[in-house]
């Protein structure tokens, strides 16, 4: 059962990168030290901490350290960009890769989850329909038992992820708001 979390964990966080691979934006030349350079948290082997708040550098510091850990386990990875984003191709082969499978367990206390600020940063900007969408939905969760749900910016983006799933309300709420956001609240049994 232990392998299984581990190899979901591996493949959910691999298709991450994967995904936020595809939404990189233009800048200047990427400043990321390589996986194996000089850099003095790899040398050290401690991944740095985040200097001034600085989210994104401590993120791409412990993806070089989860790089550095795979090749240790014999996996040809590549170094992450200045996002942290590391970029292995076919996602479809690694799942069947054991050498990949191997070091991902071996390495998973290294997977650092993506900073809020770099998903929202690659996240593409929202029409006015689709701000409307979402703060009628917010507005509707709100009105049908889940008042913690947080009103989305002035962007559409979402202001904020602390709020009660579990409860009743919320659970009702969900159902009764769904269509806003084309989720159908029943499914038809399928045929077959």
């Amino acid at each position: 059962m232990r392998t299984n979390r581990v190899l979901a964990a591996v493949v959910t966080a691999s298709v991450m990168v994967i995904t936020l691979a595809g939404c990189g934006g233009e800048g200047d030349a990427p400043k990321v030290p390589t996986a194996g350079g000089d850099n003095a948290s790899a040398a050290s082997g401690k991944t740095a901490a985040p200097s001034g708040g600085d989210d994104v550098s401590a993120y791409v510091n412990a993806q070089r350290e989860w790089v550095k850990c795979l090749r240790e386990n014999g996996v040809d990875a590549p170094d992450p960009d200045a996002k942290g984003q590391v970029d292995f191709g076919d996602n479809a082969a690694l799942k069947k890769d054991t050498k990949f499978l191997n070091a991902s367990e071996k390495c998973a206390s290294l997977v650092a989850a993506v900073p809020e600020s770099l998903e929202n940063a690659n996240q593409p900007e929202l029409t006015p329909e689709q701000i409307k969408v979402k703060r009628d939905y917010a507005d509707c969760m709100q009105k049908n038992g889940a008042p913690d749900f947080p009103d989305p910016g002035p962007d559409g983006t979402a202001q904020g992820s602390e709020w009660d799933q579990t409860s009743a309300g919320a659970k009702r709420a969900t159902r009764v708001c769904a269509p806003i956001i084309g989720d159908p609240v029943d499914q038809p049994e399928g045929k077959g």
